[in-house]
């Protein structure tokens, strides 16, 4: 039996990546302090099978790492802190943290005795400098020059954590992955991305009220969760990926911001509801869009959930586990 340790299980991408593993017969360990991440019903769930071994703590703060075990064939790392309000109020914190969380991961990992895989989830982020100042080529793939938005906005802060993040990778020595998601959405995503955002302001509105959306224009390629998943699986059982980096998200399913609200007060049932456009949110890329080329060379063709069905099922986790229970999300 595989032994597969993630670490920062308990968010969205680690919390769905347990699953599927785990109902392949895997057995698998998560670590995670649950500062951000919560023990929903989703969660509470993989807890009570045998094959799911939580660890509650904080890596970055681990004196050492012998608690931990030397039998790991996979390690996933997608801890990180995140998220535009941690980022823009704590990027000093971000910096330091993330860089921490990710020496300790490559040191465990360093220890394993027949380790197949490190997986680093990076992010698209690391492409904001390059559109900015070097007219990046939109589908973007993963070869585009690296380059940096100003030092002194905390906002870089979080992207540049991840590049020096993928640094680290490729200077390890280790046999890794480095997957950039883009858009990823799904069951269990948080509130603090657009869909949950956009389902949470519309449900309350009167009939025929007004739903205001920012950026409308703006167009992003939305992926979901389990076809990521998929992917990483798929790119982390082919030896073809070992020291590579690829986009993780759906070319095909490019939508703008305007598009996709639509669908999201159709899927809600909401349709009676007017759009009213909002200025561009500052800071905002107008474009994000990855190409998917690299990727596909690796796992082949793949045929991705629509993106209709993708919001329909989000949405029906979030009206049974949300906003009819008031409860939770991962983050």
């Amino acid at each position: 039996m595989a032994k597969t340790l993630i670490i920062g299980g308990g968010g969205f991408i680690g919390g769905h990546l347990a699953q599927a593993l785990v109902r392949d017969g895997e057995q698998v360990d998560i670590i995670d302090n649950f500062s951000r991440a919560v023990r929903d019903p989703f969660f509470q769930e993989l807890e009570k099978l045998e094959n799911v071994n939580i660890i509650g703590v904080d890596i970055s703060s681990l004196g050492s790492t012998s608690q931990l075990s030397y039998d790991y064939k996979y390690i996933y790392q997608f801890a990180a802190i995140l998220g535009v309000q941690h980022v823009l109020q704590r990027p000093y914190e971000v910096l330091l943290k993330n860089v921490l969380i990710q020496t300790k991961a490559i040191e465990l990992a360093k220890q394993q005795k027949a380790l197949q895989r490190f997986i680093f989830s990076s992010t698209s982020e690391i492409y904001a400098g390059s559109l900015k100042h070097m007219g990046m080529p939109i589908p973007t793939p993963e070869n585009v020059p690296i380059a940096l938005t100003e030092l002194d906005h905390p906002r870089t802060s979080y992207m540049l954590s991840k590049i020096y993040g993928e640094a680290m990778c490729q200077h390890s020595g280790l046999p890794f992955t480095i997957v950039r998601p883009h858009n990823l959405y799904g069951p269990r995503m948080g509130m603090a991305h657009v869909l949950p955002e956009l389902m949470k302001k519309a449900l309350p509105l009167p009939q025929k009220g007004k739903l205001e959306v920012a950026s409308v224009n703006h167009r992003r390629a939305f992926c979901y969760i389990d076809d990521a998943i998929k992917i990483m699986r798929e790119l982390v059982s082919n030896t073809k990926a070992v020291c590579g980096t690829y986009n993780l998200g759906n070319q095909k399913q490019e939508i703008t911001i305007g598009k996709f609200a639509s669908l999201v007060l159709e899927a809600i049932d909401r349709s009676d509801l007017e759009i009213i456009f909002l200025p561009e949110t500052p800071g905002s890329p107008e474009r994000r869009c990855p190409d998917m080329t690299l990727t596909h060379k690796v796992i082949g063709k793949f045929n991705f959930i629509d993106l209709k069905e993708g919001i329909n099922e989000t949405y029906k986790w979030y009206a049974k586990n949300v906003f009819s229970k008031g409860g939770v999300s991962a983050i």
